[in-house]
């Protein structure tokens, strides 16, 4: 009885397996037609942005009003939440400022 188990499993488990290498041969024909398409939308929209110098100035700003916000908004002020707001501020800094110079 367990034989037949087994067998009806190996079955199964060689039909999904084949299924499976037939869909990742669909999907890798299908990224290869469509390379010309994807190489012009990334040209377009991944072109030089507004520059690592002024988004990081514009970041600062934005980074600083906002962690005076979280600040205000925590309860405990300014001084109770230093060290989260220090680790915060450099971690939003960096996110804004790459964003801010990759989109703009």
């Amino acid at each position: 009885m367990t034989g037949q188990i087994d067998n009806r499993d190996k079955n199964e488990s060689r039909k999904i397996a084949i299924i499976l290498i037939g869909l990742i041969a669909v999907l890798v024909v299908a990224a290869l037609l469509m390379l010309p398409a994807l190489t012009e939308l990334t040209a377009q929209h991944l072109s030089p942005g507004l520059g690592l110098k002024d988004a990081a100035i514009i970041s600062f700003f934005i980074t600083l009003a906002m962690m005076l916000v979280f600040a205000l908004a925590s309860g405990d002020g300014l001084l109770g939440e230093i060290q989260f707001i220090l680790g915060g501020f450099f971690l939003f800094f960096v996110i804004i400022w790459l964003m801010i110079s990759w989109i703009f």
